[in-house]
């Protein structure tokens, strides 16, 4: 069984716990604090678990080359990608206010932290986990900090192999018991060839003692629902309230009522996974008691008589004779009465037989 584990106050997830639900909220706030809340709230309307951000301390993150590079594109809120990421980027005291807000309308919040000093301040706002965003899941230095500080993690792997995700697995395991690592593939929107959900389950014999989840960047919730039958324990996806609003990451997000099917439907899979054991259920006695086929006589079989498979064959019959699967089992048993023919072959009539139907 998978490792479990208090991902929030009060909120575990993995084993039979329920697929843990992040409305990615990212950057697709236009940099309004006030569109900021209507997410949050949208959010919680929609039935997610968390609210998440991002959140950079944009002379950390980048290079001054990176953050003077022209940017001027549809997607642009400024001439050069700093002044655009400038734009975005909310500080930490909006932070702490829309964390209160989030507090309010009753729904997690956190945020991912875009390298180490925000990480810093993620740590000092209290935030219940830290998510490690794909850009970072190679960047080990940040990746051992980060574990030590002793909150639980979700770590994205996309940009990454299969040798890198055991190197990560190895590096956070060392310092921090309590993580989950979510298949992803970086590409907005992202086209079902390259999905890839398989690798949930290689992920699942990979780290056996672990959460896997998904993030995705597709269209729709399809896909998002496939990885919760798969097994994904945390779901991720980009959230909008328009998909036309400037930006990249709108085109692949879910816009409300998407959520809201997304969060129906994950709900309606896990309630449809059962135990694996395969018996006949309570619900189905209505239909076996109707439809249920059973032995009755092919011939006529007289008191006495030892049973051969042409004298047998398989009916619905009133009253519901031995179970259709026994009617082999009956081969070569004497019928202590005689047996009409169309006649339900009863356990009771059968020598030695002594099973009784089941319902």
């Amino acid at each position: 069984m998978p490792l479990k584990f208090e991902l929030c106050p009060g909120r575990m997830i993995g084993g039979n716990h329920p697929c843990f639900i992040i409305a990615e909220i990212g950057q697709n706030h236009q940099g309004d604090i006030e569109i900021a809340k209507k997410m949050i709230k949208m959010a919680k309307d929609c039935g997610a678990d968390c609210a998440k951000f991002q959140k950079s301390e944009l002379e950390h993150k980048f290079n001054k080359k990176a953050l003077e590079r022209k940017y001027e594109t549809k997607n642009s809120w400024g001439k050069t990608y700093g002044e655009h990421k400038r734009h975005l980027e909310f500080s930490h005291e909006q932070y702490r206010e829309l964390q209160s807000y989030a507090e309010e309308v009753g729904i997690f919040f956190t945020a991912s932290g875009m390298d180490e000093m925000a990480v810093e301040f993620l740590h000092e706002l209290d935030v219940p986990f830290f998510k490690v965003g794909s850009g970072d899941t190679n960047n080990f230095p940040y990746l051992e900090k980060t574990a030590k500080k002793g909150r639980p993690m979700v770590v994205s792997s996309g940009m990454q192999s299969m040798e890198t995700m055991r190197q990560v697995y190895k590096t956070v395991k060392k310092h921090n018991q309590n993580f989950a690592i979510l298949q992803c593939t970086s590409a907005y929107p992202l086209e079902a060839e390259d999905v890839n959900l398989r690798v949930i389950t290689e992920y699942q014999k990979e780290f056996p003692d672990i959460p896997i989840g998904y993030s995705g960047h597709e269209s729709g919730i399809a896909i998002s629902v496939a990885a919760v039958a798969l097994g994904a324990k945390v779901i991720e996806r980009h959230v909008t309230l328009d998909k036309t609003w400037k930006g990249s990451d709108h085109e692949a997000s879910l816009t409300p009522d998407e959520l809201t099917e997304l969060v129906q439907s994950v709900r309606l899979v896990e309630r449809s996974m059962g135990s694996g054991l395969k018996k006949m259920l309570p619900c189905e006695k209505p239909c076996h008691d109707k439809l249920g086929k059973s032995v009755v006589a092919k011939v006529q079989i007289p008191k006495g008589a030892t049973l051969t498979l042409d004298m047998l064959t398989v009916k619905v019959a009133e009253p519901m004779g031995v179970r259709a699967e026994d009617i082999y089992e009956l081969v070569g048993k004497k019928v202590t009465e005689g047996v009409e023919e169309d006649q339900s072959v009863t356990p009771e009539v059968v020598d030695k037989y002594g099973k009784k139907a089941k319902c």
